[in-house]
């Protein structure tokens, strides 16, 4: 019966770490390297393999960058600016409000 149970144990805290590690890797777009770290550090993982699991966050990380990047570029270069902004320009008012301040610095005596 206490085999049953550790084994019970094991298969959740396994599970546990599982859990942890995929909503680790994809949350990595969103998260700092830092952030990573602190997260997997906590788990009761190899170094060699929390070192992987980092270093395929940050490649991960990148890809979603350089990928989006590409995706906003291309969009970009097909958008005409000129048109868009007549038909900006066109069908809506431009209504500016603005506060501008100018406060005076307090100056620290010099001793």
């Amino acid at each position: 019966m206490s085999s049953e149970k550790s084994k019970k144990d094991g298969e959740s805290v396994v599970g546990d770490v599982l859990r942890k590690v995929i909503s680790v890797g994809v949350g990595a777009a969103f998260m700092t390297e830092e952030m990573v770290k602190n997260v997997l550090g906590e788990l009761p993982l190899p170094k060699d393999i929390i070192s992987g699991l980092i270093q395929n966050a940050k490649n991960t990380k990148e890809e979603f960058v350089h990928s989006v990047r590409d995706e906003l570029g291309s969009y970009l270069k097909k958008v005409d600016i000129r048109n868009l902004l007549e038909e900006v320009l066109q069908d809506y008012d431009i209504d500016v409000d603005a506060k501008i301040r100018f406060n005076k610095k307090n100056k620290k005596k010099e001793s």
